[in-house]
């Protein structure tokens, strides 16, 4: 908290009351999205976007957020502090109608905040109603005051309970047990969360401390303060990657009622990363800021390139995911009166930024472009190489068309297929070698499961583009057989098989092809990760058996576990490691493995499709370093991972 004085008019007369609670318990997931992982960590994202509100306003330097022992969260700004006074329309605290009256706040028209993040926002009232408790405490430069709620319900009065001289707020919040499937926080995901927000609003500090017993000292404190934003935030993004020019690009501008930024800097890569923002709040989803600058740079890209001659006259042009191949670029917005579409803000619907943006660009970038010549050309190459793999991509892709056309089946000839249709029921494995796939075409339930046998060394789509993958031996019988497609022209919705099973062996090289194929499947085949479709099965390490007794264990804890508590007494068990899947004959390979009724197989989710693109140019990127680190940070949870 701090004790610089407060000389803006922020007090009760500010805060106006929209609507009451009401539904909040009853459909959490129509104000967080949902009650998963991502909901419990959103509660946090909406108190610190309150303390980021007052820092766009000027009056916070300084953000703390805390995981507690118990998995509780503290959030503390040395802001302006949420108004106490009697509300004159409501006759309570405005603190109270903050925290138990849905869209209280002074983001509504009352001139408490020019710009805000939280204007559509679920705010601090959906936080208090999730959560089991939940504290506030509020310094205003005079006196600190406490008040406590359970389970959006208030417990006491708002009380006085000191003196200062610094203002600012601090919430503490459990979540409720009653609403949240997992009430563990993910230190990670926060830190990403906060990092951005670092990023965005340079010289702010914000601090994210793990107070849990088991926090690895890596996670005990964070300290996050970014001097030079977002052009930081580019660096920041392309630091597992080779940047093609060594400066970031950075265009802004500003208007009455808005302003805009964008930084940008191409890498050797072939994944375009845009990552937008509105009020610093994430779209997700872009929206018309995203619109405006992609329609800029392909134009302000095309127009360069004919002017000097690099596209010829019947030369067409470069197009959208041409010139967006290998970039990195941040395009963050504020504006007075934010439109977003969605309950949780990812996709903003403002058309005066499409134009505000575009115009930008258009100006800025073609100016910059004409002043830095080498960085153009280069740009410029990027982006016509692209174009040139792109047009590779399209004829090969319509060889393997008319190939597939004049063959008696278009299915991969090592597929055995099943024989049910219906795609909410059937599955496919993907199996590692011909001898796995082997037992397990034995082992299988013929009506409902396929099995697709891998086998040599599988391509790794992270150093390669779109054509290379046409043709490829080991890649397109798994594109034939999901049938579905790829890249662009992927259709989730014409998948052949529900369920995806990436099935193989527990070591290092079953890793390897685990994770080639879900790099394959994030870069080609999104939708199949984002809707839930991939899975990886979970074959046992090891048989136990003693006599008739047999106990099939998944890891080395669970062996120990097993040893000790069921073979304790009596003769040791004979203890059998499965050194591959071709150890199991069919019987135990459906028993252990494919069996739905006694199988364990861990589904494949995206909580954040960021987070998960940084860990496969980690893992499958061309950097050592980079890799050396994840893999000695996440030791402790990570196994057999190939290097």
């Amino acid at each position: 908290m701090t004790s610089v004085p407060v000389d803006t008019e922020y007090d009760e007369n500010q805060i106006q009351v929209l609507e009451g609670l009401e539904a909040v318990r009853k459909r959490p997931g129509m104000y967080i999205g949902s009650t998963s992982s991502r909901g419990l960590h959103h509660l946090v994202y909406e108190i610190v976007d309150n303390a980021i509100d007052e820092a766009l306003a000027g009056y916070c330097t300084r953000i703390e957020v805390v995981i507690e022992k118990d998995n509780s969260i503290t959030v503390t700004d040395n802001g302006r502090g949420i108004p106490v006074g009697i509300h004159p329309k409501e006759g309570v605290p405005a603190v109270e109608l903050v925290f138990t009256k849905l869209h209280a706040g002074g983001k509504f028209g009352g001139g408490g905040y020019k710009v805000s993040g939280g204007l559509h926002g679920v705010g601090a009232s959906v936080v208090n109603a999730l959560s089991e408790f939940l504290e506030v405490e509020i310094a205003n430069g005079e006196h600190i005051y406490y008040q406590r709620y359970e389970r959006g319900n208030r417990c006491s009065e708002l009380q006085q309970i000191g003196d200062t001289a610094k203002t600012g707020t601090r919430v503490h919040f459990k979540p409720d047990g009653q609403i949240f499937e997992d009430l563990v926080y993910q230190f990670d995901t926060l830190l990403l969360r906060l990092r951005e927000q670092a990023f965005l609003n340079a010289g702010i500090r914000i601090v994210l401390k793990d107070d849990r017993d088991d926090a690895p000292e890596n996670h005990k404190e964070v300290d996050l303060r970014y001097e030079g934003g977002i052009k930081e935030f580019v660096q920041y993004e392309n630091r597992n990657k080779e940047p093609l020019h060594p400066d970031v690009i950075y265009v802004n501008a500003v208007r009455e009622n808005c302003e805009a930024e964008v930084a940008m800097q191409y890498n050797d890569g072939y994944s375009e990363n845009i990552i937008s923002f509105a009020n610093n709040i994430s779209t997700t989803e872009g929206g018309t800021h995203e619109t405006g600058f992609k329609a800029a740079l392909t134009k302000v890209i095309n127009d360069y390139a004919r002017k000097y001659g690099f596209l010829k006259e019947n030369d067409d042009n470069l197009k959208g995911e041409d010139v967006r191949e290998g970039l990195t670029a941040i395009i963050s917005v504020k504006v007075t009166e934010a439109q977003f579409e969605g309950q949780t803000k990812t996709k903003l619907g403002n058309s005066e930024m499409r134009s505000m943006v575009e115009k930008m660009v258009n100006e800025k970038l073609g100016e910059f472009f004409e002043e830095n010549p080498s960085v153009a050309k280069i740009v410029v190459d990027k982006a016509m190489t692209a174009s040139r793999a792109r047009e590779a991509a399209r004829r090969a892709r319509e060889n393997t068309r008319r190939k597939s056309a004049l063959e008696s089946s278009t299915l991969p000839g090592k597929l055995a297929d099943c024989s049910d249709r219906d795609n909410t029921y059937t599955e496919i494995y993907i199996v590692e070698g011909d001898s796995a796939g082997g037992s397990a075409k034995m082992g299988r339930d013929r009506r409902f499961q396929a099995i697709l046998p891998l086998w040599g060394k599988m391509l790794n789509v992270e150093k390669a583009r779109i054509d290379r993958v046409y043709g490829n031996d080991k890649l397109m019988p798994v594109i034939t057989a999901l049938g579905a497609g790829i890249g662009d022209e992927f259709d989730v919705s014409k998948i052949r098989y529900g369920k995806v099973v990436i099935m193989a062996d527990a070591d290092v090289d079953g890793a390897h092809i685990r994770t080639l194929m879900l790099t394959f499947f994030f870069r080609f085949m999104r939708p199949l990760i984002e809707e839930g479709h991939v899975y990886i099965a979970q074959p046992p390490l090891y048989k136990v058996s003693r006599g008739k007794l047999e106990k099939y264990v998944y890891s080395d804890d669970e062996l120990k576990q097993v040893l000790s508590n069921e073979f304790a007494d009596g003769k040791p068990p004979a203890i059998q490691r499965y050194k591959g899947l071709g150890e199991m004959n069919p019987e135990q390979l459906w028993e252990t493995t494919m069996n739905p009724e006694t199988r364990i197989m861990l589904q494949v989710n995206l909580e954040d499709a960021r987070q998960a693109d940084e860990t496969f140019t980690i893992l499958m990127g061309d950097k050592v370093e980079p890799r050396r680190k994840f893999i000695e940070d996440y030791s402790s949870t990570v196994v057999n991972l190939d290097i």
